[in-house]
């Protein structure tokens, strides 16, 4: 096995390590309400934690990624995942009294490992010598993608068979993944990546409009991507009635192949990513207003499983723009990227568990679902995926604009000015 790919494995084990942490909190959600007894708005603060650590670990490397060590902090990354899920699986244990705690802190810790992973992983892919770079980048997000179907079916599947109160024991079987990361990357000789020679030559950067327009746009595009990904069992078991099983799989698993699906087929036939970008944003925002309107179960599930294929590109595609836009930028234009789409999910999490838990209380919200014969928190669901809806409907205007800048060539004739 060559260098080049053991620094492969290695990058996919840190995808698949970020597959785990992002998707098993969200199938655990439910379970952690009913045995401990956990409001959705401190759910969605986990998410939130989750990505403000990562937020941070993006904005940090985005300043100073001249004087931090590349491939050191590339191999302390596994390490950190597997220190933050033994915390997390283990806090029952460390923390009787307040099993949040515990929670909270595992998170910190395995999600500043995926911030990381964020802003290295793909540079190091774009780093290695390839044919066809846009295709290495999106095979490298769909195995993200592909991860997140493999765990939540096995979880669905192991929960189901053991029972919810044995996590625990599920979150340690995921350890062979960053376990792997390590192994690669310790025994690689990793290539070598750009980064700004100062603070002051990033701080141009954030004169130029184009760079606050690709931000703004990985922005509504990770929201979209991971609202869907991280509400949709509970939305699914809760608002239409939909058991837990086969939300998980049906919904987060048919959700997340999709996901791949996407990618997987425009790394190999994708050509135009922009209006890729375009059509997948408006895809999404259509497929998020039909969960929220529709009562229809099945048709529930096909639009969040569609959802995916929507949303496929919306992050890993402005990876591949940015890049384009300012060539010189290095990996403080991946940083920001990274930074951007975190603040999408993170604050679109946090606003969809707020919006969820206010209206379920809401007198109004109440006597609809009397008159609707439903309960107060199916329609505090539908509520939470209406508004979500607003992120792949502000992002299709955002890479309209972009593409009809693309267009006119004036998307990368004037950025680097």
């Amino acid at each position: 096995m060559n260098n080049n790919t053991r620094i492969k494995l290695g990058c996919y084990g840190g995808n698949l390590s970020m597959a785990v942490v992002s998707t098993l909190s969200p199938i655990l959600f439910l379970s952690f309400r009913e045995m401990y007894g956990i409001s959705y708005s401190l759910l969605g603060l986990l998410v939130l934690i989750n990505f403000f650590t990562q937020l941070s670990v993006d904005l940090l490397f985005s300043f100073f990624s001249h004087k931090i060590n590349i491939h050191m902090s590339l191999r302390t990354m596994p390490v950190l995942t597997i220190v933050g899920l033994l915390l997390y699986a283990l806090s029952p244990v460390l923390f009787p009294g307040n099993v949040y705690i515990g929670l909270a802190l595992g998170t910190v810790i395995f999600s500043a490992s995926a911030g990381l992973g964020e802003v290295l992983i793909s540079p190091v892919i774009a780093a290695l010598p390839s044919d066809d770079p846009e295709r290495e980048m999106s095979k490298l997000h769909s195995v993200y993608a592909w991860g997140v179907v493999f765990v939540a079916i096995f979880s669905t599947v192991f929960l189901s068979l053991f029972g919810r109160e044995h996590w625990p024991w599920l979150i340690s079987a995921f350890l062979l993944a960053p376990l792997m990361s390590v192994i690669f990357f310790t025994t690689s000789k990793l290539p070598e990546m750009k980064t700004a020679e100062k603070v002051s030559s990033v701080l141009s950067y954030f004169k130029k409009p184009r760079l606050w327009l690709c931000v703004f746009a990985i922005f509504c595009g990770g929201a979209a991507e991971c609202c869907m990904g991280q509400w949709c069992s509970g939305y699914l078991e809760m608002s239409l009635s939909i058991p837990k099983v086969w939300g998980d799989i049906f919904g987060v698993a048919f959700f997340s192949a999709m996901l791949g699906l996407g990618r997987s087929l425009y790394g190999k036939y994708g050509r135009n990513i922009h209006g890729f970008l375009f059509a997948g944003a408006l895809g999404a925002a259509v497929c998020y207003l039909t969960c929220a309107l529709s009562g229809n179960a099945i048709l529930g599930l096909v639009a969040c499983a569609l959802t995916g294929f929507c949303v496929s590109m919306l992050w890993p595609g402005m990876l591949i723009v940015a890049p384009e836009v300012f060539p010189t930028g290095g990996v403080f234009i991946y940083a920001l990227m990274a930074a951007g789409g975190d603040s999408g999910v993170a604050i679109s999490s946090q606003i969809i568990g707020v919006v969820t838990d206010a209206v379920m209380v809401n007198e109004s919200a109440i006597r609809l679902a009397e008159t609707l014969g439903v309960t107060a928190e199916q329609i505090a669901m539908r509520a939470g995926m209406l508004t979500a809806a607003v992120f792949p409907l502000v992002g299709t205007v955002l890479f309209a604009v972009i593409w009809r800048m693309h267009r006119k060539g004036t998307l990368t004739s004037s950025a680097n000015a």
